[in-house]
């Protein structure tokens, strides 16, 4: 830590002598420090203050030990720091011992998912073909070079493109967005992402063929901000005049969706809980959009999104639930990457992991990146360094897998449902309209400097960096960054201070963010400061380093055109930097840059050629590169010129440019129905003009009121005694003819409308939709005998609202297959088509009675939605896999002579595999078997159900939760408008139900025991994660009894509205 140096000699010496715990476990005894020993502090101090200590604590310590006359007193505290010192050693040491064993058991598993590609993906391809894969898969501890792809299969965008007119989606959701004014810096979340996503915007709705940018953010309606964050709409920029049919909706606008306490500004790691009611909000936004869209340029089609493209975790979390809802591309920039972060909070060894996740999330972020590299077609970052030892970290992208892959999709051979998203490096852009060239200007000197006599008006900024300088004319030396001990501008302070000949020909100007107080900022800000002016003093560079307190953003160009004017240098001498915007800022400017050698500038270096790369720890290389640029006017007078002259490659046209061309390459998907179902006058006349005004009434109200084809059954009967629920169920299903083979229905072309004729499912007429999804299951996972006369109350429970009785459906969402709901219903007496909709097989299946039948009343499912969630679905290879892991041991690594699993032929369907349980405490977690699979490559939704007795995998994007989102797509029902039954537990998807903007009724002492304990292993992220702790959307019921039903209902209706009402 910067300006604690003296810590490392302590460290050092406790480390060789032994303090802390050896390779055996056995911890040594501390070093006694005290002449003659005998040192032995309180179990108290130990426990209590030890324990609690950290860097800024020590320091503080350190300067009143040196200020301390008494040598007893001094020897004293001397002594009890030297504990501290060796309790934060302990601490370290143990942390990097549990860091590498978790690193290293990470690293076995990637080699032996390699190899298990290696075999599966070798039986089909030729004996040459083997030898390659094998070599290429099995170097992995061979170095790679730069990641570098050849794109000349790529056509470039062009201005031939501008009659395409695309409609683009931007999603960043934390921090404080707005077109102007950004408020950069004023927290951790308002930083570099927002100033980089507003200016994408802007320069994407610019680019010929784009016709309309959505940036979508959090509506924020909290005293604590400007009123201007709560406004639901901000147009950044109009669409051009000089374009033709251009409508009033292009251009690029900031659309605000409400989720989460509306009165509150929450930081980022508070928004988890509330994604997937962002999701829903979003979505109803982009179907009014598309609508109003396609009346303007889709001849009346809806014009769906080109791609959604989420910035940072949380975002990318949303835009892969977004693309799986519209069935369109998704693309990802991830900004800054949690398991980088994580690893980084790790060998700083303050804090444990059970802390580390509690303060930042750290686990719940990484599990959305993950799922963000499963459904993103393309992952744009900044730098090579990114994609190999940052992305590189992932379980969801190996660099070698994807080459391989990569390959095999060229030459036509089957990756067995293997995927890895493309990673594509585009440097960010930048706007360089506030760049004033000063190619020849005063020729190093400064003419209108103060005292000189100059009538011109100076930028303010200047003569608040000038009063600190002896003489301003010297070259200046310009850093400019926050104070954080990572930026290392204490090394660049010695470096300067130590450098007689440097001090002679420049000054040096620190711009280091706003203060006002050092002791009320952070320990980390507050003690770079404090070293900073003791180094300032220490070296009597008085005169000679500017440092002012106060800055704003848009003094910053100003600030870059007075080091230019001086014929300066700017320097980044960052530990490591991921990217470095300010030097290509600086670059524009005039100025020549050194910068380190980690991470991004060497990218930047490479295409301006305009300065030198040092190494950061070096403080003689920092000094030597800087001297060479401001003594030596030819060199620097050429780096200015290479950075004018290359420039370009950093400015947004060129960005979006590559970003379009990169985009046009992915794999184009939208909606597309098999069907095309015709809108009921009513519909059409339906008003798309509300869907901003609350997070309930987001989207276009396209349910209208209709009378319902078949009424609810007037007399539901229980079922008859004498037999189990489950031999009843038993009895239908010998009566049923055997489901023909359903991966045929899906390739033999059958169409649908020759089945149904004029049928359309009444939901598109519904205003409300009573979902049942209880998991209500036996030991053995056969349906409670108590399921029937739960569905019967709820039903009963759900007509006792008389006023909305006629507009309201049913629908059932289950892990059971059709047939064995189905047969279900008839033992207990109701009608299949009393039901609008059934989701089976976790969401692998969509059905609509009384709709999608054919003559005999036999069900056909949704081919729409067989299309919609069939992305990346590697049926074949996930079976193979899946058997492979569950019946592997995992201390030996051999296949265990019985198998753990068995394949439920009579629940699995083409796009559900089911497997029986036969030993579930021997059954792996969810996120384990998710990592494994990850690892090798396939990408799936992986859940337990029914009572922990069966295993079910479905498609990436398909879930019960995301079937309630197709509704909303195929048939206009908002998510908003249904209502969701539950049990207080369930299958591993039952915490998805729960969180969203649809209403949850939660009904309890149903279900006793469901199968959510093996969702998760320890250490990973917690339920409250993903499940708001409180929720106005959710209502409890006492029991299933109708009028308890009907009241609940009511209940969480009434709390839905007060929201709209506090709007």
């Amino acid at each position: 830590m910067a300006g604690n140096e003296w810590i490392n000699g302590y460290l050092e010496a406790i480390l060789d002598t032994g303090g802390g715990v050896d390779s055996a476990g056995h911890q040594h005894q501390p070093v006694s420090l005290r002449e003659g020993g005998h040192f032995n502090p309180t179990k108290y101090f130990v426990e209590e203050v030890v324990t609690g200590v950290d860097e800024t604590d020590l320091h503080r310590t350190w300067i009143k030990v040196v200020a301390t006359r008494n040598t007893r007193e001094r020897s004293s505290r001397l002594e009890n720091m030297c504990w501290r010192i060796w309790h934060l050693t302990r601490k370290k040491k143990q942390l990097e011992l549990e860091d590498s064993q978790r690193l290293a058991s990470r690293r076995l598993e990637r080699e032996q998912g390699r190899k298990d590609v290696t075999e599966d993906m070798s039986e089909d391809l030729s004996e040459g073909e083997k030898g390659d894969t094998v070599v290429e898969l099995s170097q992995s501890n061979t170095p790679r070079k730069n990641f570098q792809r050849n794109f000349s299969n790529l056509e470039v965008w062009s201005d031939d493109n501008k009659e395409k007119k695309l409609y683009l989606v931007l999603i960043s959701l934390h921090g404080l967005v707005r077109g102007e004014n950004m408020e950069l810096g004023r927290d951790s979340d308002t930083g570099g992402q927002i100033k980089y996503v507003v200016e994408l915007a802007r320069a994407l709705a610019r680019m010929p063929g784009v016709y309309r940018v959505d940036l979508f953010t959090r509506q924020i309606l909290s005293s604590e901000v400007d009123w201007s964050y709560g406004e639901p709409t901000e147009m950044l920029i109009a669409g051009s005049e000089d374009a033709e049919d251009m409508g009033e909706s292009s251009g690029a606008y900031i659309i605000r969706i409400p989720f989460g306490p509306r009165d509150k500004y929450l930081r980022k790691e508070l928004l988890w809980p509330y994604i997937q009611e962002f999701v829903d909000g979003a979505l109803a936004h982009i179907l009014n959009m598309s609508k109003v869209l396609g009346e303007q340029i889709g001849n009346g089609q809806p014009v769906w999104p080109y791609v959604i493209h989420g910035h940072y975790a949380d975002a990318g979390d949303s835009a892969a639930l977004l693309s799986g809802a519209l069935n369109v591309p998704m693309v990802l920039t991830g900004h800054s990457l949690g398991r980088n972060k994580l690893e980084q909070l790790i060998k700083q060894g303050r804090q444990s992991m059970e802390d580390i996740n509690s303060t930042y999330k750290i686990m719940r972020r990484i599990e959305a990146e993950e799922l963000s590299l499963d459904a993103a077609e393309l992952v744009i970052t900044s730098t090579r360094q990114e994609v190999d030892e940052q992305w590189g970290l992932y379980d969801g992208f190996d660099v070698k897998l994807e080459k391989v892959l990569r390959a095999r999709a060229r030459r036509g051979v089957n990756c067995h449902g293997r995927f890895m998203p493309r990673m594509a490096v585009i440097p960010p852009g930048m706007d360089f309209s506030s760049v004033i060239v000063q190619e020849d200007e005063a020729e190093g000197e400064l003419a209108s400097l103060p005292g000189d006599g100059s009538p011109k008006a100076l930028p303010s900024i200047w003569a608040e960096v000038m009063r600190f300088l002896t003489n301003p004319h010297k070259p200046m030396i310009l850093a400019l960054s926050r104070p954080d001990p990572k930026k290392n501008i204490t090394t660049l302070l010695k470096a300067f201070g130590e450098s007689r000949s440097l001090r002679e020909l420049a000054n040096l100007t620190l711009i280091m963010g706003n203060r006002d107080d050092i002791d009320e900022m952070s320990g980390g800000n507050a003690s770079v400061l404090t070293t900073v002016l003791k180094l300032v003093d220490k070296y009597d560079l008085y005169g000679q380093v500017a440092y002012p307190k106060h800055h704003k953003q848009s003094d910053v160009p100003d600030i870059y055109r007075l080091a230019a004017k001086t014929k300066g240098v700017f320097i980044n001498p960052a530990l490591v930097e991921p990217f470095g915007l300010t030097l290509i800022e600086a670059a524009a400017h005039g100025l020549p840059m050194v910068a380190t050698k980690n991470g991004g500038p060497v990218d930047i270096q490479r295409a301006l050629n305009n300065g030198l790369l040092v190494d950061p720890h070096d403080q003689e290389a920092i000094a030597s590169a800087l001297l060479r640029l401001v003594s030596d006017k030819s060199m620097w007078y050429d780096c200015r010129n290479n950075g004018w002259k290359n420039i370009h490659l950093f400015s947004w046209p060129e960005h979006c440019r590559t970003y379009l061309t990169r985009v046009a390459a992915c794999r184009m998907r939208h909606p597309q129905w098999q069907i095309d179902t015709p809108m009921d006058e009513t519909v059409a006349d339906d008003s798309f003009s509300d869907s901003l005004r609350d997070v309930q009434d987001m989207s276009l109200r396209l349910s209208v009121d209709g009378e319902r084809g078949a009424s609810l059954t007037e007399s539901i009967g229980h079922p008859s005694g004498g037999h189990t629920v489950q031999d009843q169920v038993n009895h239908v299903l010998s009566k049923m003819k055997k489901p023909y083979n359903e991966l045929q229905d899906y390739e033999d072309g059958r169409k649908l409308q020759d089945n149904v004729g004029s049928k359309y499912p009444i939901l598109r007429r519904r205003r409300r939709l009573i979902v049942i999804a209880l998991d209500l299951y036996d030991s053995d996972g056969s349906p409670s005998e108590d399921m029937i006369p739960i569905l019967q109350d709820i039903m009963k429970g759900a007509r006792l609202d008389s006023q909305n009785s006629r507009f309201t459906g049913l629908a059932i969402a289950t892990a059971m297959p059709m047939s064995e709901i189905v047969a279900l219903l008839e033992c207990g007496n109701i009608q299949v088509n009393e039901f609008d909709a059934l989701i089976c097989s976790s969401g692998g299946e969509m059905y609509y009675p009384g709709a999608y039948m054919d003559e005999d009343g036999k069900l056909y499912k949704d081919p729409d939605y067989a299309s919609h969630i069939k992305y990346r679905w590697g049926h074949e290879g996930l079976k193979k896999t899946i058997w492979k892991l569950m019946n592997t041991n995992e201390s030996s690594g051999a296949e265990s002579d019985r198998s753990l699993i068995v394949e439920d032929l009579e629940s699995s369907n083409a796009y559900c595999v089911s497997y029986m349980i036969k030993d579930v405490s021997k059954a792996r977690r969810v996120d384990e078997m998710r990592q494994k699979l990850r690892m090798r490559g396939l990408r799936c939704h992986l859940m337990y159900c029914r009572n922990s007795t069966r295993m079910q995998v479905v498609p990436l994007l398909a879930s019960r939760s995301q079937a309630l989102r197709y509704l909303f797509v195929r048939w206009r029902l908002n998510v908003s408008n249904m209502f969701v039954v539950l049990g207080e537990t369930g299958d591993t998807d039952h915490e998805e139900l729960i969180s969203g903007t649809h209403k949850t009724l939660i009904i309890k002492g149903l279900v006793d025991k469901g199968s959510e304990e093996l969702l998760r292993s320890a250490g990973s992220h917690q339920k409250e994660d993903i499940v708001p702790g409180e929720s106005p959307l959710v209502a409890y019921a006492s029991s299933s009894e109708a009028e308890n039903v009907a009241q609940a209902l009511k209940d969480v209706t009434a709390s839905a509205s007060a929201i709209i009402t506090t709007l």
